[in-house]
C-alpha cells in the first residue's frame, strides 16, 4: 500500500511539470516524465518483488524511500532542470526572431511603397509589363493601361489577349510571346484593341527573366500606327482579293485613268495567252476588240459603267462574255462572266422547247401549260380542238380564271353545284407538290380524264386526254368479248387455245366433252403435255396430241396451219390448227362421225355414177359409131336409088325414097350432135380460133334454114349492127351455134310470123339475139331448156332435144354466155354472148 501511494505521488508531480513545460511554448517540448516514470515505476515494483523486505527504507521529507527509488527521484530532477534550462533558452530565441519579424516587416513595407510608386509612375506613363522570372513561374504585371484604349482594368484578364485584342494581333502576339520566352527573341510590335486603339508592344529578356512592355501611344505615333495599321490591312485585303481573283475562272482588270491595264487576273492572263499580269500590262494585251473597247468605254463616260453582252476569240473558240466595267476613283475595274456554255444551253434549251412543242403538237392529247403567274403559256393543236376555242383568245395568254370563265360561259365545264368551291379546289393544282387526276363528264357526253402537273418553280401543266370513245371503244370490247365467249360456249367444235409455253389459256365445254377431259383450273390451267398424258391414260391414241404439243410450243419463225382427222373411241375428230398472234395456237375439233358415214356413203355413190357416166359415155359412142355405118350405106343407097341408076321409080316407091333420105339425115344429125356432146364431156374436142365475119356467118346460118322458114311462111329478118364487125371464134362451131337456135325459133314460131336475128356491139363483145313469136316456155321447163334429151314443148318437129345442150355447150367453150327469156304473152328470145377474144386465147398469144 506504501508503494502504492508513493506511486501515485510520482504521477502527479510528474502531471505538473508535463504541464508547466507545455505552456513555455512549442519551439521546444520536452520529453514526458511519464517516460521516466514507467521505467521508474517498473523498476520499482521489480525491486519490491525482490527484496522489498530486505532493504531499509530512508526518509525524505517525511516520506520513506528506498535507495533505488532515490536514485530514480536523482534522475527525474535532473530531467526537470534540463527542461528549464531549454526552456529559458527558447524564450531568448523567440524574443530574437521578433525582432527580426519586425525588421522585415518594415523592408517589406518599405519595398511595397517603392513597387506603388513604380506602378504610380508607369500607369501615368501609360505603361504595363508583365515579367517572367522563370519559363514555369507565374508572371508578374505591373502597372496599367488608359481603360480608353480597350485594355482590361484588371490584371487577371491582361494575358487573355483574345479577349481584349483583334484576332490577328492576338494571334501576333502569343506568338512573338512564345519565341521570346523559349528562343530569347526580343520583338517590338503595333497591335489593335478590340475598339481599334494602336498599342505598341515590345518584348526583352534580363537574365533569367522575360518580360513584354506595353505602351500607350502618343496621339501623332497613334494617328501614325493607325495610318500604319489602315495601310497594311488595305494591303492584306487586297492582296487576299488579288488572290480570290486569281482563282476564279473569269477575266478581271484594272484600269488607270487614260484606260490603260494596270493589274488582270490570271485567267485574263490566259485568255490573251500571257505568263502573268505584268506580261499582260506591259503587252497591253486586250482581251476584247476594238469596237467592243469602243462601246465599253462610250459607256463609261455617258454613265460611268458599262453592262452588256461582248463575244470575243478565245484559244481560237467564239466565246461570249457578260461584261461589267465601271468607274472608280483610281479608274477602272471590269469583270467578265463567261456566258458560251450559259449560251449554247440556251440555245439547246430554246431548241428543245421548239421540238417538245412541235411534238406536242402532233399528239392527239391536249396539252396546255399555266406559268407561275396562272397564264397560258403553251398549248396545242389539240387542246385548242378539243374545246373548241378562238385562236385568237389563246394567243392573248388568258390566265386560268379567264380560261375557266369562258368555258363555263359557253358550257363547256361539266355542271358543278357549287361553281365557287369546285374551282378553288381546281385551282389550288398550282400550290400543290404531287400531281393530281381527275374525271370530267361535260355536257356534250365526252368523258375527259384531267391531270395536272404542278412545276416546282411554280406553273402547271394540264393534260385533257379525251377518253370518250376509248370508254366506247372498251364497253364495246367487252360486249364483243362476252359475246364471243356465249359464242364460243355454244359452238358444235371444240376449241382450246393455248398460250407460247403450252399452257391451256381457254377452251369452251365442247373440247372437254369431246375429250372426256375434267374441268379445268382457272388459276392454275393445265399443260398441253398434262392434257395428253390424261388421254394416254384411257388408253387413246396420243399422236396426234404429241403433234400439237410440238406445233404449240415450237420454235418456227413461220407458222403455218394444218388440218387433220384422229380417232376418239367410236367417234371420228376432225382437227385443224390455227396459229394466232403473240405465239399463241388455237386446236379446234369437230365431231364429224356422221358426216363422215354420209361421207362415204356419198362417195361410194360418186363412184358408182361416175362408172354409170363412164359406161354411158363409151355407149354413147359406140352406139353412134355403130350407127354413123350402117346409116352411111343407107344414105348411099337411097341416093343411089333416087337417082334411079337401077330402073325406074314410080310416084309412090319416089315418095318412099324422100322419106328413107329425110329420116337418115335426121338421124344422121342427131348421131353428130351425140358425138359432139361425148367429145365435149371427154374434152376432147377442140376449137380452131380464127377471126370471123359476123355477117356473113350470120347470112349463111339463115341460108341454110331458107326452106324450112319458107315452108312455113316465117319471115326471117337480119339486123346487124355496122359496130360488129369481127370476133375471134371458131367458125363451124359459131356457124353450128346459130343454126340449132335458129332451127329451134323455125320449130316453134307461129306460121306466118317475123323471128328477128340481130346482132349487136357491146363493151366486152357482141350479143346475137333470136326472137320468136312462138307460145312461150314455162318457167318451170326454163330451169331444163339446156339439158340434154329435152323433147317436152309444142314444136312442129319432135328431135333428140340436144340442140339446145349444143349450144350452151359451144358457147361455153367460147367462154361466152347464153340465156333465154320467155313468157306465153311475150313469145322467146335467145340471148347469146360472145367475147371479142375468149381470154384463154388472148393468154396463149402473150
Amino acid at each position: 500500500m506504501a508503494v502504492t501511494h508513493k506511486k501515485r505521488l510520482l504521477i502527479r508531480l510528474s502531471a505538473k511539470l508535463n504541464a508547466s513545460v507545455s505552456k513555455t511554448g512549442q519551439l521546444f517540448k520536452p520529453l514526458s516524465l511519464a517516460a521516466f516514470t514507467f521505467p521508474v515505476t517498473s523498476a520499482m515494483a521489480q525491486t519490491s518483488d525482490v527484496g522489498e523486505a530486505s532493504e531499509s527504507p530512508i526518509n525524505l521529507f517525511g516520506i520513506p524511500l528506498h535507495a533505488l527509488e532515490i536514485t530514480q527521484f536523482s534522475m527525474l530532477a535532473g530531467a526537470m532542470i534540463a527542461a528549464m534550462t531549454s526552456a529559458l533558452w527558447l524564450i531568448r530565441e523567440r524574443g530574437r526572431t521578433s525582432n527580426q519579424n519586425t525588421a522585415l516587416r518594415a523592408k517589406v513595407g518599405n519595398l511595397t511603397s517603392r513597387l506603388n510608386q513604380l506602378e504610380a509612375l508607369a500607369a501615368a506613363e501609360g505603361q504595363q509589363a508583365v515579367i517572367w522570372s522563370s519559363n514555369d513561374s507565374k508572371p508578374t504585371i505591373v502597372g496599367s493601361l488608359d481603360a480608353s484604349s480597350g485594355a482590361p482594368a484588371s490584371h487577371a484578364h491582361v494575358l487573355a489577349f483574345g479577349r481584349w485584342l483583334e484576332s490577328r494581333s492576338a494571334t501576333i502576339l502569343e506568338h512573338s510571346i512564345e519565341d521570346l520566352r523559349q528562343n530569347a527573341k526580343p520583338f517590338c510590335e503595333i497591335i489593335q484593341t478590340n475598339n481599334g486603339t494602336p498599342i505598341e508592344v515590345s518584348g526583352r529578356t534580363s537574365g533569367s527573366s522575360a518580360i513584354v512592355r506595353f505602351c500607350d501611344l502618343s496621339k501623332e505615333r497613334k494617328a501614325s500606327a493607325q495610318l500604319s495599321i489602315s495601310h497594311e490591312r488595305v494591303v492584306n485585303t487586297l492582296e487576299t482579293l488579288q488572290k480570290l481573283m486569281d482563282e476564279l475562272n473569269m477575266p478581271i482588270w484594272l484600269r488607270d485613268k487614260q484606260g490603260n491595264l494596270s493589274w488582270v487576273n490570271e485567267s485574263y492572263a490566259k485568255s490573251v495567252d500571257c505568263a502573268d499580269s505584268t506580261a499582260v500590262v506591259g503587252s497591253k494585251a486586250e482581251l476584247f476588240g476594238t469596237q467592243a473597247l469602243k462601246s465599253i468605254v462610250d459607256a463609261r463616260e455617258g454613265a460611268n459603267k458599262f453592262a452588256g453582252t461582248v463575244s470575243t476569240v478565245v484559244g481560237g473558240d467564239r466565246m461570249v462574255f457578260d461584261v461589267v466595267e465601271a468607274n472608280g476613283s483610281y479608274g477602272s475595274a471590269g469583270i467578265g462572266i463567261d456566258r458560251t456554255d450559259a449560251e449554247a444551253a440556251r440555245n439547246e434549251l430554246k431548241k428543245t422547247i421548239r421540238s417538245h412543242e412541235e411534238t406536242l403538237d402532233e399528239l392527239t392529247t391536249a396539252v396546255a401549260m399555266f406559268d407561275e403567274n396562272q397564264k397560258l403559256r403553251f398549248h396545242n393543236l389539240a387542246f385548242e380542238n378539243l374545246w373548241g376555242l378562238d385562236a385568237a383568245f389563246l394567243e392573248q395568254a388568258p390566265n386560268i380564271t379567264m380560261f375557266l370563265d369562258r368555258m363555263r360561259t359557253e358550257g363547256k365545264l361539266p355542271e358543278q353545284p357549287e361553281w365557287r368551291r369546285w374551282k378553288d379546289e381546281l385551282l389550288s393544282a398550282f400550290r400543290a407538290t404531287e400531281p393530281s387526276e381527275d374525271w370530267w363528264h361535260l355536257t356534250d357526253g365526252r368523258t375527259v380524264r384531267v391531270i395536272s402537273n404542278p412545276h416546282p418553280k411554280g406553273g402547271l401543266t394540264w393534260v385533257f386526254e379525251n377518253l370518250t370513245e376509248r370508254m366506247d371503244l372498251e364497253s364495246r370490247f367487252k360486249t364483243m368479248v362476252r359475246v364471243q365467249g356465249d359464242t364460243l360456249n355454244h359452238l358444235a367444235e371444240g376449241v382450246a387455245v393455248f398460250k407460247g409455253d403450252g399452257r391451256l389459256q381457254l377452251a369452251n365445254p365442247i373440247f372437254r366433252d369431246l375429250w372426256s377431259l375434267a374441268d379445268f383450273d382457272d388459276e392454275n390451267p393445265p399443260h398441253i403435255g398434262d392434257i395428253a398424258r390424261q388421254i394416254a391414260e384411257r388408253g387413246d391414241d396420243v399422236t396426234a396430241w404429241e403433234e400439237f404439243a410440238g406445233i404449240v410450243t415450237g420454235f418456227d419463225d413461220e407458222r403455218a396451219s394444218d388440218v387433220g382427222r384422229v380417232n376418239v373411241g367410236d367417234k371420228m375428230l376432225s382437227w385443224m390448227v390455227v396459229p394466232l398472234p403473240n405465239g399463241q395456237t388455237m386446236i379446234a375439233f369437230l365431231d364429224i362421225t356422221a358426216a363422215d358415214q354420209i361421207e362415204k356413203a356419198l362417195r361410194d355413190r360418186n363412184e358408182a355414177l361416175e362408172r354409170t357416166a363412164h359406161l354411158k359415155n363409151r355407149f354413147i359412142q359406140h352406139v353412134s359409131y355403130e350407127l354413123r355405118s350402117p346409116l352411111t350405106s343407107i344414105m348411099g343407097f337411097t341416093e343411089l336409088i333416087a337417082m334411079e341408076h337401077i330402073g325406074k321409080l314410080n310416084e309412090k316407091q319416089r315418095e318412099y325414097v324422100g322419106h328413107i333420105e329425110q329420116s337418115s339425115l335426121a338421124l344422121l344429125s342427131t348421131t353428130d350432135d351425140i358425138l359432139d356432146l361425148a367429145s365435149v364431156d371427154a374434152g376432147f374436142i377442140e376449137l380452131s380460133f380464127e377471126k370471123v365475119a359476123i355477117a356473113s356467118t350470120m347470112r349463111e346460118a339463115a341460108a341454110s334454114l331458107k326452106d324450112q322458114f319458107d315452108a312455113h311462111k316465117i319471115d326471117l329478118v337480119l339486123r346487124i349492127s355496122p359496130e360488129a364487125d369481127t370476133i375471134v371464134a371458131d367458125a363451124e362451131r359459131l356457124k353450128q351455134v346459130m343454126h340449132n337456135v335458129l332451127a329451134n325459133a323455125a320449130d316453134f314460131a307461129p306460121e306466118g310470123s317475123t323471128v328477128t336475128f340481130t346482132c349487136e356491139k357491146v363493151e366486152s363483145g357482141v350479143v346475137f339475139k333470136v326472137r320468136d313469136k312462138g307460145p312461150g316456155i314455162e318457167a318451170e321447163a326454163l330451169k331444163t331448156v339446156f339439158e340434154r334429151f329435152q323433147t317436152e314443148g309444142g314444136g312442129r318437129n319432135r328431135g333428140a332435144g340436144l340442140g339446145l345442150a349444143i349450144v350452151k355447150s359451144f358457147v361455153d367453150l367460147h367462154e361466152g354466155e347464153v340465156s333465154i327469156e320467155s313468157s306465153p304473152s311475150r313469145g322467146t328470145e335467145v340471148i347469146l354472148k360472145f367475147p371479142d377474144v375468149p381470154p384463154r386465147v388472148s393468154v396463149a398469144a402473150e
